[in-house]
């Protein structure tokens, strides 16, 4: 499928991770249902009704935060919520990446169609406008304590609906707001009671980039299982310790798929066979090749349980106040991201260690007391040549990185707005970092990729089994085999892409079948 020409539907349900991808990577164009648009417009005459009441009403004739008790009278209520607007666009830094803002708004959009906000259709249509012309909302790395949700980055992309600010346009060109929208044909909205704040409390943007990792993830823990096979292979070891019945005496699910991935991907391997048997002095491998599925499946088992609370939270609608089935407006702490935040910390641990084990198998290729009988460092001559000692330093620098960004967020709470919001979930930083988290392990693991196949390539004639081998070959379009030193960072670049693109796995795949 042409995920760029598919389109999504943002309706009262909840969206998929498929839906949040295709938008936030592919440009998928979003629709929106005339059912769910009559939904917004009836829960909006609630909001509407209230405002005409004497008595306050949070976030309708209310000030907010530590400014709640504060009533407001209704011809100032427009200049509120444009106020909180501006006033909460207070981010600062790097800009995010433009996924990461097409999937929070995308994600904002969602909870604005469930009919729980109050907002008038008008302004759930102008984010699907933004998104479907690509006009991207400066967005910056700092500002949000994840409560009220994401307050910063959601204000930057309101702003933006309000015809202010700076945006990209589909060309990736920084320009003003207003500028942008009107050169789109995109009228801005003057918001009314409650739209504001409507628009910035959610945990939308560290959701967004929770979804985006898990995705990345998936093909990343994969891969991981063919960088261990081969490595398995290359370093002469045995698949004896992940066989099946070994495997289901511990009944850890991750475990037991990627002991499958590696039974499939080592299956038939003349390189195993040619010391399998009684005779194979290989007793017992290292825990860092028999141990394989237990880790990356322990990551796996870690994924799945972000997986679950970010499928909970894509069919959540969070605001405050919110507009209750029943019609009650009632302030609440839905938009606190603190399962959003523990999953993301988990995960950044998770990718950690899987990095980790990878460097040690890098490690073994390449020390001649540890890789049985291959050159040292697997250096062309031995003494002029360094081989691939260095890539090796890179990895272990990454791990280093990656163990640091394994420090958990979501338990440095930092107390804002006159000590109101005094516990706060640090789920934007979780999820900022996991995102860095994510890029070294990718790293890492083309590497261990790269040195094992100059292992494999040692080992002639002797030959790699079917799918590490196509594994092999591909790394071969990028990266020349043994031989004398060269440049070796474009090599390992290309082979990063090759990983990041899925064209590793893939190859494997195009071998055995589909790996899980």
């Amino acid at each position: 499928m042409n995920l760029a020409s598919a389109s999504v539907t943002v309706g009262t349900g909840p969206i998929s991770f498929a839906d949040v991808t295709a938008v936030a990577r592919h440009d998928a164009p979003v629709l929106l249902p005339v059912a769910a648009r009559e939904g917004v417009a009836s829960t909006r005459r609630i909001i509407e009704g209230l405002a005409q009441d004497v008595h306050p009403h949070y976030g309708i004739s209310t000030g907010f935060g530590a400014l709640a008790t504060t009533f407001i009278e209704s011809d100032r209520r427009a200049q509120l919520q444009a106020s909180l607007v501006r006033s909460h666009a207070a981010g600062s830094g790097p800009e995010v990446e433009r996924e990461v803002v097409r999937a929070l708004m995308l994600l904002r959009l969602s909870t604005l169609m469930t009919g729980r906000t109050g907002v008038r259709p008008v302004v759930a249509e102008t984010y699907a406008a933004l998104l479907n012309a690509g006009i991207t909302p400066v967005v910056h790395e700092y500002g949000s304590l994840g409560c009220s949700g994401d307050l910063a980055p959601l204000a930057h992309c309101a702003l933006a609906v309000m015809g202010e600010g700076l945006v990209r346009d589909a060309s990736g060109t920084l320009m003003d707001g207003g500028l942008a929208l009107a050169a789109a044909g995109i009228t801005p909205v003057v918001l009314g009671d409650k739209e504001g704040l409507a628009l910035i409390n959610g945990t939308d943007g560290m959701l967004g980039m929770l979804v985006l990792a898990l995705a990345d993830l998936s093909r990343l823990l994969t891969t991981a299982d063919i960088a261990a096979a081969m490595s398995v292979e290359a370093l002469l070891g045995t698949d004896a310790a992940f066989a099946a019945d070994l495997q289901a005496l511990r009944p850890q699910l991750g475990q037991a798929t990627s002991a499958a991935n590696l039974r499939a991907l080592l299956a038939g391997s003349p390189l195993l066979a040619s010391h399998s048997g009684p005779d194979d002095p290989t007793v017992q491998d290292a825990y860092s090749i028999r141990c394989a599925p237990q880790v990356h499946g322990a990551a796996r088992d870690t994924m799945d349980h972000a997986a679950l609370i970010a499928g909970r939270e894509l069919a959540s609608a969070v605001d405050n106040p919110v507009v209750t089935l029943d019609g009650r407006v009632q302030s609440n702490g839905n938009f606190h991201g603190a399962p959003v935040g523990y999953v993301l910390d988990f995960l950044a641990i998770a990718a950690a260690d899987v990095a980790s084990m990878s460097e040690r198998r890098t490690d073994r290729h390449l020390d001649a007391n540890r890789n049985k009988g291959l050159p040292p460092f697997l250096a062309h001559e031995v003494g002029v040549d360094s081989g691939l000692m260095i890539a090796q330093y890179t990895a272990a620098g990454i791990v280093s990185v990656l163990k640091r960004l394994a420090v958990p967020a979501s338990v440095d709470s930092i107390p804002s707005s006159a000590m109101q919001e005094d516990h706060v979930s640090m789920g934007w930083a979780a999820a900022r970092k996991l995102r860095h988290s994510i890029d070294g392990l990718g790293r890492v693991l083309a590497i261990e990729v790269m040195t094992a196949s100059r292992s494999l390539d040692l080992r002639a004639p002797l030959t790699p089994g079917a799918a590490t081998g196509a594994v092999r070959a591909l790394v071969r379009t990028v990266a020349d085999g043994p031989g004398h030193d060269r440049f070796l960072s474009p090599e390992i670049e290309a082979i990063v892409g090759l990983v990041a693109s899925g064209a590793v796995r893939d190859a494997a795949a195009g071998v055995v079948g589909p790996l899980a």
